[in-house]
């Protein structure tokens, strides 16, 4: 656990008790602070009882007065599209809000660090997508390269749960832009911001305000070096607000399709190659074609950002490539789950909206796709331009027979369930074809969540395997 420093025998509130809540008041009283703990939910409180925790309703008035600062979970609106009552009162007040990311920042390094021959580092990572692969990459490479390293955040453990960072370690922190957003310290060595596509917008005022808390990363405390994504415009403005000129290589640019030689440092992937060029030259090239962890044009930027990453660290290319060669994938992302006959099966469960199954239909050429559940708004409409790779759609859940009306030519097959999905598109499939399950839709018509619905599928391909 990280001790938070700077409230010794103060009150500090804490509002949402899920998993970095519980943690965030149990750093808080390692660091002699005194928290005063509520959640809305009766659920939520009790567990907070069952771990010896004591309760205060925040909602009561007068509640926040003596109160140092606020520390709020992600899940709770801090702004739009209404603010939560607690953290009205406290602006009215005039009390800090803050969240578990800021307090890490502000306490996680200690006095002994400067005896260290290696100071820690921190690797925060941030965008719409790929964010978490890319945080699970850095971590696999740091340990396959045998750097010690741990993972946190948005991903893994809550951020304030891990052990105190030793010589030469580094932590990894996937952060979600609820968490950048409201974290009032923000000192990472090493930032990613991996690509922006519109999501969450009711939280932050539309597409600006995401943006703006992404950005935050990289504005508020001023990393090392940043790794940006400068396949879409915002990526490019935020890497041209950081550089002192296209030469800084400060600034690390990456593309998954763009050719970039005239910068700095900038490494890119084209045609399932991975390049660096610095100062003009190539100086590394990995052939991505063979990872099977890291399938399509997506993934490839993953491993751009990750690699840079490590390069900030030192660490050689060589060393990167064999543990690339390594990593299986994170599960329900992109996830290889089995394989019969020069048949491969893919989850994608993760894949819950048309952008992201976009990228999955997008990553093989020969598909049996498994799509279907609970379906967003426009159906899978916007996905007509990709299924051009689509061998045979197999439909399942409430939208089956809607989804089904929006394939055009397509053929496909209503399943209804997963089983008979996997059952059916395993029978059909032929020797170099993909079993992807990307449903490009939310689950919670037929499972708690994404997740159930990935593990669904592939127990159902591992009974099919034997």
């Amino acid at each position: 656990m990280i001790p938070v420093k700077g409230y010794k025998e103060q009150k500090v509130a804490v509002l949402g008790l899920g998993r970095s809540g519980l943690a965030t008041a149990a750093a808080l009283q390692a660091g002699g602070a005194v928290p005063l703990l509520w959640d809305d939910s009766p659920e939520a409180r009790a567990k907070a009882i069952s771990e010896g925790f004591a309760l205060t309703d925040l909602t009561r008035h007068g509640a926040l007065e003596d109160v140092a600062t606020l520390i709020t979970s992600p899940g709770i609106p801090h702004l739009y599209p209404a603010p939560h009552p607690v953290i009205v009162r406290a602006l009215d007040l005039g009390v800090p809000v803050d969240n578990d990311i800021g307090l890490f920042f502000q306490s996680a390094a200690s006095d002994d660090w400067a005896e260290m021959e290696t100071p820690p580092k921190v690797i925060a990572v941030t965008g719409s997508n790929g964010k978490s692969t890319t945080s699970a990459l850095i971590h696999h490479i740091l340990h396959e390269s045998g750097r010690p390293t741990q993972m946190a955040g948005n991903i893994g453990k809550g951020v304030l749960s891990i052990d105190p960072p030793q010589d030469g370690e580094v932590v990894v922190l996937e952060l979600s832009s609820y968490q950048t957003e409201l974290a009032r310290a923000l000192t990472p060595d090493i930032a990613v911001f991996t690509n922006l596509s519109p999501d969450h917008l009711d939280r932050h005022g539309g597409i600006g305000g995401y943006f703006a808390a992404k950005s935050r990363l990289f504005l508020q405390g001023g990393p090392d070096r940043a790794v940006i994504g400068v396949d879409e415009v915002e990526g490019r403005f935020l890497a041209g607000q950081l550089a002192q000129g296209a030469g800084d290589d400060r600034v690390i640019r990456i593309s998954s399709g763009q050719k970039l030689e005239g910068f700095g440092w900038a490494v890119f992937a084209r045609k399932g190659f991975l390049a660096e060029w610095r100062r003009g030259r190539q100086v590394a090239s990995i052939d991505l074609r063979q990872v099977k962890g890291l399938p399509g044009a997506h993934n490839h930027q993953n491993a751009c950002a990750a690699y840079a990453a490590c390069r900030c660290l030192g660490l050689a290319p060589k060393l990167i490539e064999a543990a690339l060669a390594s990593f299986a994938g994170l599960p329900h992302r992109s996830q290889l789950v089995g394989e019969r006959d020069e048949v491969r099966f893919v989850n994608d469960s993760k894949a819950t909206n048309v952008d992201s199954a976009a990228k999955a239909l997008q990553a093989f050429s020969r598909i049996r796709w498994i799509a279907g559940g609970l379906g967003k708004e426009g159906g899978i409409a916007g996905l007509t331009p990709h299924l051009g790779s689509v061998v045979k759609a197999y439909l399942i859940g409430h939208s089956a027979r809607d989804f089904a009306l929006q394939l055009g030519n397509t053929p496909h097959e209503i399943c209804e369930t997963m089983a008979r999905a996997v059952d059916r598109a395993a029978a059909e499939a032929e020797a170099g074809e993909v079993v992807l399950l990307a449903p490009a839709a939310a689950s919670f018509d037929q499972y708690p969540n994404f997740e159930k619905r990935g593990e669904d599928f592939t127990a159902c391909v591992q009974a099919l395997l034997g």
